[in-house]
C-alpha cells in the first residue's frame, strides 16, 4: 500500500523516487547539497549520536543497535510524522550515506514507519464514540 524505498544517497537520482530524504545526522562527504535532489534533510528520525557512534565502533551488534533504535523512535513517535506525510502522498526514498543498507538504519526506520501509518489508519477506521461503536456492531439499527 504505502511505498518507501531505501538508497544510498550516492545512488542516481530516478524520477520513481518522489520525495527524497536524508536520514542522517552527518552530512555525506563529498557531496554538494545540490547534487542529492534532496526534498529535506532530516536529522531527527535518525539514530542519536551516542548510539550511531557506538555502533560504528563495533561496542555493540546490530541486534541491540536495531533494538535502542527502535526504543529511540519509539520514545520520540512525533519524529516520524514529517515522514508519515511524504509517505501519503506518494513514493518516499530514504537516504543514507551507509555503505550497506541493509546494516543501516533505514531499514528499522522503513518497519517504524510502515507500522505507525498502519495504526494510525486503524485508528482512524474505527468509530470514536461509545454511541458509533453500537451502531457498528453487526446486527445493530439507528
Amino acid at each position: 500500500m504505502y511505498q518507501i524505498e531505501l538508497k544510498r544517497v550516492y545512488a542516481p537520482v530516478e524520477e520513481s523516487d518522489g520525495a527524497r530524504v536524508l536520514v542522517d545526522r552527518l552530512w555525506p562527504r563529498g557531496k554538494p547539497r545540490s547534487a542529492l535532489e534532496l526534498t529535506e534533510w532530516y536529522r531527527d528520525a535518525s539514530p542519536s549520536t551516542e548510539l550511531r557512534r557506538r555502533y560504528h565502533q563495533q561496542a555493540i551488534s546490530q541486534t541491540d543497535f536495531i533494538k535502542h533504535y527502535r526504543n529511540e523512535l519509539t520514545e520520540q513517535q512525533d519524529a516520524l510524522l514529517p515522514l508519515m506525510r511524504y509517505v501519503r502522498a506518494g513514493t518516499l526514498t530514504l537516504l543514507t550515506a551507509s555503505r550497506r543498507i541493509e546494516a543501516s538504519h533505514l531499514p528499522v526506520l522503513r518497519e517504524q514507519l510502515l507500522a505507525a501509518l498502519a495504526e494510525e489508519d486503524r485508528l482512524d477506521s474505527e468509530p470514536s464514540s461509545p454511541p458509533c461503536w453500537a451502531h457498528s456492531e453487526p446486527g445493530s439499527q439507528r
